[in-house]
């Protein structure tokens, strides 16, 4: 499965790969596997996403188009 939410906003916040690496404490290689989709996205790894775009994990994942975060 790809994650072209995780790089799109990425992007919309002019981070590169290794920036968002550093905030998740790993390698800019492993960051870009989640990206791609040649690696899964742990569950702990898909909140923090979350935590740092202010948005929700279903729209990570694609299952919403509403990117609010749920309170």
């Amino acid at each position: 499965m790809k994650y072209p939410r995780i790089r799109d906003l990425r992007e919309d916040h002019d981070w590169n790969q290794k920036t968002v690496a550093a905030m998740l404490n790993m390698s800019q290689t492993g960051y870009s596997k989640y990206e791609t989709g040649e690696n899964d996205i742990p569950t702990q790894v898909l909140i923090r996403l979350a935590q740092i775009y202010n948005t929700s994990v279903d729209y990570l994942l694609g299952e919403t188009q509403n990117p609010k975060r749920y309170e």
